[in-house]
């Protein structure tokens, strides 16, 4: 299991997260990503993300709430195919 980072995320993109997370597994590019990305393969499953998130986008992939569940594949989609993912959240939550 991993953590998601779902559309609370989009466009604020607070990188707090980023510096707890002990195996460097959160990601983006810039301007280029609209939300931040956790590596399924790569999270531990520690859980110090979670409560550093200012607006709440982290969650057990277990325990991602519904309306959100499609960020988990996006998640990981990122890591393989970062347009397809940039799409996805484009049209998750337009711009």
């Amino acid at each position: 299991m991993a953590y998601v980072i779902a559309e609370p995320c989009v466009d604020v993109k607070d990188e707090a997260c980023v510096s707890v997370c002990p195996v460097d597994c959160i990601h983006f590019e810039g301007d280029a990503d609209r939300i931040l990305y956790i590596d399924p393969s790569e999270c531990i499953d520690c859980g110090a993300c979670e409560p550093e998130c200012p607006v709440n986008a982290i969650f057990a992939e277990d325990s991602v709430p519904a309306e959100w569940a499609g960020y988990t594949a996006i998640n990981a989609l990122w890591y393989t195919d970062k347009d397809a993912a940039r799409k996805l959240v484009d049209a998750a939550k337009p711009a």
